[in-house]
């Protein structure tokens, strides 16, 4: 069998629950529901942090951001240098885009970069990709950002797909690897009236009711992105391309908080049925869609709820289905080809992470600064110690039942992996509420 093309979409500030697919009520997504008819859907997705930069670079490189001193969204240089971190991803690193160049495929980004901007930066060339067309970076660069208004916005999706498309049709012949990293569903969110029309009659129920407008705005992007998304997936079937091609859909990190300044309608995604949104290590802050279409490969309308699967294997599963041997190659990330072959798989090494900021929103959602998931269960906790929250992810998804008071021996040894994986990170200013879950007053946000 000739080596997979590769497409991976990456939508921005995505809910888990923000599918027909994934159980969402309202939110009409046919054409997302016909790739998880047509694939296997992963219900424990797992990105490496609650924002956009930290959690791409993990996807990047395989390796848990925090490595790279990436502990927060790339900003404005005197920014990045007040949180301790680079203005860019290292270019010397070792990236899935550069991985893929060097044996043969043709490599594309299009879409949102968000991995260093300004004087300085490299561009997207100097990560292994052949053609770029990018927003939030330095290179060429598309007609929009995020936190603007206008048809530039209203089309981004569409912009970014046109791109992607032309792309897979210019390099058909061999085999290809195109990363469509949308902005969609990341504040401002300003959809025109034809976009409007599926949800100009909808009205909420109960609590929904009093966001009922911006719940509106939302899912009409929701409902842009699939259309979209679905002429992607017609395009690789017009080309006779899809039988072979991979399609992987999901989201960089949790939906954003309504109480964010610039969140507006961004901020009703829904999470599903976990705490946590954008920031948060709690399920909601990290744990995303991810859908994965591959005809030759991966078993149609499975479902599979059992396998803990993240962002970091991405680079290491990707290389195995290639043909790439990264032998010696020093990764946070795991091969999970098995996973996407069919068969549950649990994880050889945990999953790590780190947040030094505060986090907007209800206390619900205010999780402490470290966490680590093994086997079925995580911890959380803050560098002293405090804190300690331990849940069983299978049984309790929620977040609800604190077990760390009847396990103490288990979360000795959790706490003693996460805290000595956190000695080895580059050190940084921690903000002063940092994993605090009490209400700061008077008010921050």
């Amino acid at each position: 069998m000739s080596r997979p093309n590769i497409v991976f979409v990456f939508a921005d500030d995505w809910g888990w629950g923000d599918l027909s697919c994934y159980g969402h009520p309202h939110a009409k997504t046919p054409n997302l529901d016909r790739l998880a008819a047509q694939g296997t859907l992963f219900s424990q997705f797992y990105v490496c942090s609650g924002v956009c930069s930290p959690s791409r670079a993990a996807v990047m490189t395989g390796r848990f951001p925090a490595h790279w001193g990436i502990h927060g969204h790339f900003a404005q240089h005197a920014q990045n240098a007040a949180r301790g971190m680079p203005n860019f991803l290292d270019p010397d690193a070792v990236t899935v885009t550069g991985l893929l160049q060097q044996s043969g495929y043709a490599v594309g980004h299009f879409g949102k970069w968000h991995l260093g901007s300004g004087a300085g930066a490299p561009a997207p060339y100097d990560y292994g990709i052949d053609e770029s067309k990018i927003n939030v970076g330095n290179g060429p660069l598309l007609n929009f950002t995020d936190l603007q208004t206008g048809e530039g916005r209203s089309r981004s999706t569409e912009v970014i797909i046109d791109e992607t498309i032309g792309f897979i049709e210019r390099n058909k012949d061999e085999p290809f690897f195109v990363q469509a990293w949308l902005n969609d569903t990341h504040a401002i969110l300003d959809p025109t009236e034809e976009q409007m029309e599926p949800y100009k009659q909808f009205t909420a129920n109960g609590l929904e009711d009093k966001h009922k407008g911006a719940l509106r705005i939302y899912y009409s992007v929701v409902t842009d992105v699939d259309r979209h998304i679905g002429r992607l997936m017609d395009k690789l079937d017009e080309l006779n391309l899809g039988d072979n091609t991979i399609v992987i859909f999901s989201a960089d990190n949790g939906p954003e908080d309504i109480h964010i300044r610039n969140a507006t309608h961004s901020g009703v995604g829904s999470s599903g049925p976990f705490r946590g949104r954008k920031r948060s290590l709690y399920e909601g802050g990290v744990r995303t869609p991810f859908i994965i279409r591959w005809p030759n490969g991966v078993s149609a309308g499975r479902i599979d709820n059992d396998t803990p699967l993240c962002a970091v294997d991405l680079l290491p599963t990707f290389c195995n289905l290639a043909g790439i041997d990264i032998d010696g190659l020093v990764l946070d990330g795991e091969d999970m080809t098995d996973a996407l072959r069919g068969r549950s798989v649990m994880r050889k090494k945990p999953l790590m992470w780190e947040w030094r900021f505060n986090i907007a929103g209800h206390c619900l959602h205010k999780s402490p600064m470290l966490s680590i998931r093994e086997g079925d269960w995580k911890l959380l906790l803050n560098p002293d110690r405090s804190r300690v929250e331990l849940f069983n992810i299978p049984r309790d998804p929620m977040e609800l039942n604190n077990r760390s008071e009847y396990m103490p021996e288990r979360v000795a040894e959790m706490a003693d992996r996460v805290l000595a994986w956190q000695d080895t990170l580059p050190e940084g200013p921690i903000d002063a509420n940092a994993g605090s879950n009490a209400y700061p007053w008077p008010g921050t946000f």
